[in-house]
């Protein structure tokens, strides 16, 4: 069964689920950064997924990648399967920008995470139900 990790549990917000993963909205307002963990057990690298769920995942995470460029007007789209602190395979879209926090570092470690007010966290996620406005198509079903 598969059980998310406490760790992300405790850094994210749940947004929905695609075919394969789990969609998380990083709590840090710093940046618009979602988290995508495909939901098998015991695994941390992209390799062991069978080639299916490989694909799988690359379409979904091209698909969020797309939609953070184009609504949010990013300078670049960070894509990350670190796992050095959290070993559950997931993968990390940020975007990015020229006068962000932390730009041209990675955003690891450079501040500490700014947790979403509520009502920042409503503007986020209308943003992003306009950005998934098409999600359907690819089979993405939004949290309760």
């Amino acid at each position: 069964m598969f059980d998310l990790h406490p760790r992300l549990s405790a850094d994210t917000i749940l947004l929905g689920r695609f075919p394969l993963s789990l969609c998380l909205l990083m709590n840090d307002m710093h940046y618009p950064w979602l988290i995508l963990v495909p939901q098998r057990d015991n695994l941390r690298e992209i390799f062991e997924l069978p080639t299916e769920d490989q694909q799988q995942l690359l379409r979904e995470s091209s698909w969020v990648s797309e939609r953070l460029s184009r609504h949010f007007n990013a300078t670049k789209i960070n894509i990350g399967a670190l796992g050095n602190m959290v070993p559950q395979l997931h993968l990390h879209h940020i975007a990015r920008y020229e006068n962000d926090a932390a730009w041209p570092g990675p955003v690891w470690g450079k501040h500490p995470a700014q947790p979403y007010t509520l009502d920042n966290l409503k503007m986020m996620h209308d943003r992003l139900r306009e950005a998934f406005a098409d999600a359907t198509q690819i089979g993405f079903v939004w949290a309760e």
